[in-house]
This record gives C-alpha cells, structure tokens and sequence, in this order.
C-alpha cells in the first residue's frame, strides 16, 4: 500500500509501524522524523498548504489527514480522487483507537498493541491531591495558550497537572495579568521556538514565576511518538512537583 502523510506525527508512526520509504510516498516538509527515512520521501507542501498535483501525480492508495493540522478545502479536494482518511485526535483514548485501526489497516495489530500498552503506562503516575496549575504557551507576540478541547490539554491533565485556562476553546491569547495565577508557566518548543532567554524574558515581567521551556513535540504529538516521551513526561513530573 502506497500511503501519504499529511501530518509529521503520522509519518513517525507509519514508519514506527515499520514502513520503508518505498511505501511512505509523500510527506510534509514539517515530517522530520525518522530523519534517516523521511529524506527519502517526496515532499508535497507543508500541513496547511499542500501541493495537491504533486500529490495526484504520486497516484497514492491512501491519503492520512488530519482534521485539525490540515486544511479542510484541500483535503476535499483530494477526496474527489483518493481514499483519504481524516483522524481527529484531541484525548489519549482518540489516539488509542487511532493506533489500533493503523494497526488493523496495515496488518500490525500487535505492533500497535505494545504502543498502546507503553502509552497507557506513562499516566499511571502518582498524582498530587492538589495539582499544579499550570499555562502553556504555544506563541508569543501575542501570547497564547490551550483551551479544554486541545490534545496539549489532554496531555497536561493527564499528567496530574492543572490547565490554568481549562474553560477556555482552541487556542487562546491571553495576557501576562492571566499568567498570575499561574504556578509554573511552560513554554513550548513548537510552533513558537522557545528558547531559555524567553523564558528569562518572562521571568523579568513576572518574578517569582517558575518557568520551564519544555520540549512541544512531547504534548503535542500524537501517534506513537508519545512512546518515546515517557523518561521525558515523567522525570518533568516527578522533577519538579512531587
């Protein structure tokens, strides 16, 4: 089966799930994992502006979208031409079901299984009886951060950590006032690049605040890539709230 990957973190697991690149015929120039094997692999556009006649002329039998990440006109178009699957993964339980139907899909159902099993195992952390709230900054120049229906969200909580901005949607700016009650603020490395010097920038216009740039790919990829952010999540955790 010759597939096509709209999404980075999809075409990590495709490959996870033991593709080769001769079956993994196009990706986005934001699909930069494996690094060994997705050089090797057509590049059709970026997530939200796909080069839809290079993709026609790659003639793939499948087409994994997503319905966040990619842009909802151009994934239509597509449909008129290919089988294209849409996943919509905001919980743990999302991407639980997302790597099974892969696995049933390309007949790796036990593949899929350990995943889950490792997955599942990172959250069974202790958690404290009164959680850390925590703001998590995915922009800057205006600051913004997640909202309950986000898969960061999902990750954050999951943890044992409160999302300070829990009642709000998507992906919300909020202002330095809002961060007050925050105790730590995490500062992701993607889609804005944190760095420690934003974070010594904050810390000047809200001392006394604990703040970590932490590394995005951890809370915002799904698929399998959460498998291998298990030591990561865990040694956050434990590092610096228990």
């Amino acid at each position: 089966m010759n597939i096509i990957s709209l999404v980075p973190s999809i075409t990590e697991t495709l490959f996870d799930f033991g593709l080769t690149d001769h079956e993994v015929i196009g990706r986005t120039k934001f699909c930069i994992h494996p690094k060994e094997l997705v050089k090797n692999v057509e590049i059709i556009g970026g997530t939200k502006n796909l080069n839809i006649s290079k993709i026609k002329s790659l003639s793939p039998d499948l087409i994994i979208a997503n319905k966040e990440e990619n842009d909802k006109a151009q994934v239509e178009e597509l449909m008129k031409d290919f089988k294209v699957w849409v996943t919509d993964i905001e919980t743990l339980e999302d991407n639980q079901n997302f790597l099974t139907k892969l696995g049933i899909l390309l007949n790796k159902e036990e593949i899929a299984q350990n995943f889950n099993q490792i997955i599942n195992s990172i959250f069974n952390l202790k958690k404290t009886t009164d959680p850390i709230k925590v703001a998590y900054l995915i922009w800057k120049n205006p600051y913004m951060t997640v909202g309950s229906d986000t898969f960061i969200h999902e990750i954050i909580e999951k943890l044992g950590f409160e999302n300070l901005f829990k009642n709000e949607k998507r992906y919300p700016e909020i202002s330095l006032d809002q961060m007050q009650e925050a105790d730590f603020i995490f500062l992701s490395t993607e889609p804005f690049p944190f760095q420690q010097k934003h974070a010594e920038e904050l810390e000047n216009e809200l001392p006394g605040k604990k703040i970590i740039v932490v590394d995005g790919e951890a809370f915002s990829w799904y698929g399998t890539h959460l498998a291998k952010c298990s030591e990561y999540l865990q040694t956050l955790f434990s590092g610096n709230f228990q």
